[in-house]
């Protein structure tokens, strides 16, 4: 029980001091532009830490771990190299035009360029799959909660008892990072990200070394442990020699980790994720201009690739700790069963900067989105600035209730169901972004290819075309059909032998570039490219 009060008196102050820096950092809030983009005048190491915060969530901290735990070797590591090529494309595509439109929403941009239609269903799309990727998200941060308070207590919860201590801690984290969120806007948001950055990397490299000084012989042992064929790689192909080119060719579409996957397939990703997600521009759009912004941009994509292979080397560690095959969630065991009290409430605490910082990031944009792109277009459009900022607060407000029920429906669907949805919503980004990433790309390259019902079109066919690609309607079937639940193997919908099913790092390329393709045979008004080179003109004025 003592060691209960120190780890919970830790955790106090870490929330303590969010809450301060998130409050102060906001005050004085009175426009729109402040709450969404803080008056474009955020420092850019401040916009850095703030990007490094929003994409590493709970998610990333506990199962990046994992990843490096059951293959002993780097190659996830190769997907950081498409996130670098990715900046580069998108510091010299996207972020201009959005500073030269000044636009508070990406998705204002694609109605300047295209028309109404194209920003709603495009504001809709990240809507959910915001919504339902981080309120998943939010049930992995509370693992480390079951799993404390089983180890505190010495009791074994039941599966309702452990729906109910996730949904606890969820609410927990939630309404902190709401009540600093709704009042301080983005302001809050990245000054809080910085502290969180900062708690997060100190706590992955106190893990580094606690883990080696658990080693005998330090890197020589484990560097004898870590003797297999494999081990350490950093580079997979994924070619068989001797293969032909199509089997090659499945292969590599079928595997997660290899370098044509990391080249191309993680380059879209990223190019999807942080060039066309409310969520990772919105804080890029805070920097003074868009010099800035491709600065701090740019340099989180090459400070991810050293950040990742430090997440993969604790989870070789961990192995190496363990040695036990099939261990689940070997970091968050480790921090909760091994580490003193104290250091174990710092860790919890890192845990919960992971998870708020990509929480807080969510709701700012989820807010941001609804705020510009519904309220003030669709729901009250002759609204002033204070009930716009007002209206943005309460959404952070909702959606942070909303995100709430998504994670506790998660915790019940997985515990309690033993559902497999947990795959299909924490990669529904890839379903539906290649989509938005093929307008974008339209918009940006072209000048007047794209049209409102020819996006339309264009966005359901690189929807439908992923959605086959990768089996989805086999996923959804399995896990609706009655056969599931006991054990049995349904039967499978329209799926030929020869159609690859593409692993998750290629789904938004194949949606962009089907999505792209079906934009570009539609011709732009000339009325719709008239209304854009007016609001051009007014907004460099």
């Amino acid at each position: 029980m003592h060691s209960l009060w120190i780890d919970s008196l830790v955790v106090a102050a870490y929330f303590a001091v969010i809450l301060f820096t998130g409050l102060r950092a906001g005050r004085g809030e009175r426009s729109m532009e402040s709450f969404a983009v803080g008056d474009r005048n955020i420092p850019w190491w401040a916009v850095l830490a703030s990007i490094l915060a929003a994409e590493i969530s709970a998610a990333t901290f506990l199962g990046a771990p994992g990843e490096g735990y059951a293959m002993r070797n780097f190659t996830y590591a190769q997907l950081a190299l498409g996130t670098i090529i990715a900046r580069f494309v998108i510091a010299g595509v996207f972020i201009k035009p959005f500073y030269d439109f000044r636009v508070v929403s990406i998705y204002e941009y694609l109605s300047l360029r295209f028309g109404t239609k194209t920003r709603t269903a495009s504001s809709a799309l990240f809507l959910i799959t915001r919504a339902l990727a981080s309120g998943t998200r939010l049930y992995v941060a509370a693992i480390v909660i079951v799993m404390a308070y089983e180890q505190i207590t010495g009791v074994a919860l039941g599966p309702f008892q452990q729906v109910g201590v996730y949904s606890i801690a969820l609410v927990l984290i939630t309404a902190v990072t709401a009540v600093y969120t709704a009042v301080g806007g983005i302001k809050a948001v990245v000054w809080t990200d910085l502290i969180q950055a900062t708690l997060m990397f100190g706590s992955l490299g106190f893990a580094i070394w606690t883990l080696l000084n658990r080693v005998p012989d330090g890197w020589a042992g484990v560097r004898a442990v870590l003797n297999g064929p494999k081990d350490f790689a950093i580079i997979d192909l994924g070619i068989t020699p001797g293969a032909g080119f199509w089997e090659n060719t499945r292969s590599i579409l079928e595997s997660e980790y290899t370098l044509w996957a990391a080249l191309i397939g993680s380059t879209f990703t990223t190019m999807a994720t942080h060039g066309t997600d409310q969520d990772m521009v919105q804080r890029m759009l805070t920097a003074k201009n868009h010099q800035r912004s491709r600065l701090s941009l740019i340099l989180s994509g090459l400070a991810d690739l050293p950040l990742v292979l430090c997440f993969l080397l604790v989870g070789m560690l961990l192995w190496v700790h363990y040695q036990q095959p099939g261990k689940d969630a070997p970091f968050a065991f480790f921090i909760v069963n091994e580490l003193p009290p104290g250091v174990r409430g710092i860790l919890f605490a890192g845990i919960f900067a992971t998870a708020m910082g990509s929480l807080s990031t969510a709701l700012n944009a989820l807010a941001t989105s609804f705020t510009e792109d519904w309220y003030k277009t669709r729901i009250r459009p002759q609204a002033n600035e204070a009930q716009v900022l007002r209206a943005a607060r309460i959404s952070t407000v909702v959606f942070s209730l909303i995100l709430v029920l998504i994670g506790a429906g998660t915790a019940y669907a997985k515990i309690v169901l033993h559902a497999r949805i947990i795959p299909i919503v924490l990669g529904i980004f890839g379903y539906t972004y290649g989509s938005l990433l093929g307008v974008f790309l339209v918009g940006l390259l072209t000048r007047r290819r794209g049209s409102e019902n020819g996006n339309l079109c264009a966005m359901l066919a690189g929807f439908v075309a992923v959605a086959l690609l990768s089996g989805l309607h086999n996923d959804l079937w399995a896990l609706l059909h009655p056969v599931a639940a006991t054990g049995g193997t349904p039967p499978l919908l329209w799926a030929p032998d020869w159609l690859p099913k593409i692993e998750f790092p290629w789904r938004i390329a194949f949606g962009t570039v089907v999505t792209a393709a079906v934009a570009v045979l539609f011709r732009t008004p000339e009325s719709q490219l008239a209304i854009a080179r007016a609001h051009l003109e007014q907004a460099q004025a």
